[in-house]
């Protein structure tokens, strides 16, 4: 995608803008006949440069016959597609699948993450995620399995070429989500991925004292073509971070856990050693 969408709204609304014209199945230009646009217009509105306005773009998904729920979450969209920053509140708790974080973990070139409780939905076996959903007091019984299968595909991720740095407390790795047999299912699991040359575990010991990571959660998310961005995510909201001076000072953060954190190799040997 070209580079004029630079926000994170902007870059989601011209994915699903692109997906909408291809669900049809016909080309951009039988889409501009059909709405009596020109071609070019078709294009600079997938592409970020303006020239159309929010009643043309309902024309336009309407002739796309986008579902409604897609309709009106590109339209909700396409109104601030050049607002850094957002925060979104999602109800009771976070959605099943979170759209614009999985989207651009596909779009990343590198992702660096601290998690203070919990691993990484990307790196979860399914035991693993069900122990931490059944756990959540504000997810619905009928939607758990749906949850489980939404994580796993994150995992999808990993074949895009992104290249992850996990950051994982000591205290998470020994904490048996799920109980015993799980928890040494997981730990496997980290270890084979470990083995991959694109992912890397970095674990914080227990007893190294303060430091920069006490501050909370987080993933910091670096592109080829755009702007490094942070999610923070909470029970029933979440906060993307695009401002280069707040991001810097994630960046900071990341600098300071690698002071602390065991090396790739120091960090397997110890997830091998809690293996029974």
């Amino acid at each position: 995608m070209p580079k004029r969408y630079s926000t994170v709204r902007g870059r989601e609304f011209g994915e699903g803008l692109r997906a909408a014209i291809a669900a049809t199945g016909m080309t951009s230009r039988a889409i501009a006949d059909v709405v009596g646009w020109n071609e070019a217009k078709v294009s600079d509105a997938v592409n970020g440069k303006g020239g159309i306005t929010e009643l043309e773009l309902a024309l336009l998904l309407g002739a796309c016959r986008t579902p409604p729920v897609e309709r009106d979450h590109l339209l909700s969209l396409y109104t601030g597609t050049g607002i850094r920053g957002w925060w979104q509140e999602h109800g009771a708790c976070a959605p099943i699948s979170p759209r614009t974080l999985v989207e651009h973990e596909r779009l990343a070139k590198k992702l660096f993450s601290w998690q203070t409780m919990l691993l990484h939905g990307m790196v979860q076996i399914p035991d693993y995620t069900r122990a931490v959903i059944a756990a959540c007091v504000n997810v619905p019984a009928d939607e758990r399995e749906e949850r489980i299968a939404a994580r796993a595909l994150r995992q999808e991720a990993f074949r895009s070429g992104m290249k992850p740095v996990f950051f994982i407390p000591e205290a998470v790795l020994r904490n048996e989500v799920g109980g015993t047999e799980v928890m040494q299912a997981q730990l496997r699991h980290l270890d084979k991925l470990a083995a991959r040359p694109s992912v890397s575990f970095r674990v914080v010991p227990l007893g190294v004292g303060a430091h920069a990571g006490m501050g909370g959660s987080f993933d910091m998310l670096t592109f080829d073509k755009y702007d490094d961005v942070v999610f923070l995510e909470s029970e029933n909201s979440s906060l993307i971070i695009e401002a280069p001076a707040a991001v810097k000072a994630y960046s900071r953060i990341v600098e300071g856990l690698e002071l602390v954190a065991l090396d790739a190799e120091q960090s397997r040997g110890l997830i091998k050693n809690l293996l029974i």
